[in-house]
């Protein structure tokens, strides 16, 4: 114990070695699990609305799936994810050299940003984005340009204005999270006319399955006509299987290869991926899904309507609403009645708060709590 002022100066100097993106950058914060809440203060009754998750769980295809594999978990997986990716291959009408697996979609998003962009470039975004495009981009040195948003969404015109010959990257999310707000795909195509040809433009697609509606672009479609375009896709949300960390991305084939060599032997591991194929298959759980988030986020917009709070319009799992006030304080009363929720004061929304749409119950029991809240506020 008498060495620990020479162990701490060591310490300071070790870490001062560090890269000096990653000394800069604040660790991504997830949303509060309930176990935390259970820890702090006591309560057994909570409900989680916080991290955009499927209310209604993984399908049952997915789960005899995962399960089936269970008696090779001795086993590594398949390296190459060949099964999956000649899945998702049939599934998008696209030659399996164009997937790229992740752990997650955020790894894909990691590995674009690593191959792409370095010390020097410049990686485009827009305010009130997801969280991870400024953290990869500052994370290997490059330079973050963030654009005004335009009614809490991605202002494209904007954005093209703002790629310059510095630009590597430019990250959009359709739907956007935490705000829920869209692009169509007029306004998707005219900017990816405008972006030069060695400029990487990602078309981040976590929700696109709650999004469907005339005029929504669908990535996919639109790889041939754009070569460099990556869009990624993630099997944690409609999907319902979060926990097994299941994304990918799909590109041209040399795109591929480039994200490929920096990926990770067994990145993706195999109960995740028999769960992901059958996932695929499964249009009654995707369907049951969609028309479940309709119904919670039609009793949501009503709920907020009559407590007189105002809401972004989203086409994701999740509605952002105005607290009147600080999204902190509201966040900390809820948490107090059992109630999980997202703060959004480091995306640029200090007065507002993100809540998933859970089951009805879970969405009333939130409205109950959210309007006891603010009479105990304007007491």
């Amino acid at each position: 114990m008498n060495d620990a002022p020479h162990t701490d100066s060591k310490i300071a100097a070790l870490i001062a070695r560090a890269n000096t993106g990653i000394r800069a950058l604040s660790p991504y914060q997830p949303g509060k699990p309930i176990e935390e809440l259970q820890r702090e203060l006591g309560l057994t009754d909570i409900i989680k609305l916080a991290s955009n998750e499927n209310p209604l769980g993984p399908g049952a295809r997915a789960r005899a799936a995962m399960l089936a594999r269970v008696d090779e978990l001795a086993r590594y997986p398949d390296g190459s994810g060949f099964q999956l990716k000649a899945a998702l291959a049939a599934y998008h009408d696209c030659p399996s050299d164009w997937v790229t697996l992740g752990n997650g979609s955020n790894e894909v998003l990691e590995f674009i940003a690593r191959v792409f962009a370095g010390p020097g470039d410049e990686v485009v975004f827009a305010e009130h984005c997801f969280t991870v495009y400024p953290l990869v981009t500052r994370a290997i040195g490059a330079t973050p340009v963030e654009v005004p948003a335009k009614d809490f969404g991605h202002d494209l015109d904007a954005m093209a204005r703002a790629v310059t010959a510095k630009t590597r990257l430019v990250f959009i999310a359709n739907p956007n999270n935490p705000t829920g707000t869209w692009v169509d795909e007029s306004a998707l195509r005219a900017l990816l006319q405008q972006v030069p040809a060695d400029c990487v433009v990602v078309l981040d697609e976590a929700y696109l399955e709650y999004a469907r509606r005339p005029g929504y672009p669908d990535g996919a479609t639109l790889l041939a006509d754009y070569p460099n375009l990556v869009v990624t896709r993630t099997f944690s949300k409609v999907h319902g299987l979060a926990a097994l960390r299941i994304g990918y991305a799909l590109s041209h084939a040399p795109v591929a290869d480039l994200m490929n060599r920096v990926r990770q032997p067994f990145n993706v591991n195999d109960p995740s991926m028999a769960a992901a194929i059958a996932a695929l298959s499964d249009d009654q759980h995707i369907s049951a899904s969609v028309v479940a988030n309709n119904h919670g986020m039609t009793q949501l917009a009503r709920g907020f309507d009559a407590l007189g709070l105002s809401y972004i319009p989203s086409a994701a799992n999740f509605l952002t609403f105005d607290t009147g006030s600080s999204g902190e304080v509201v966040f900390a009363a809820l948490l107090r009645l059992g109630v999980i929720v997202r703060p959004v004061t480091g995306y640029g929304l200090p007065a507002h708060l993100r809540v998933t749409v859970g089951t009805s119950a879970e969405n009333a029991r939130f409205l109950a709590a959210l309007a006891q809240v603010l009479r105990e506020r304007n007491a």
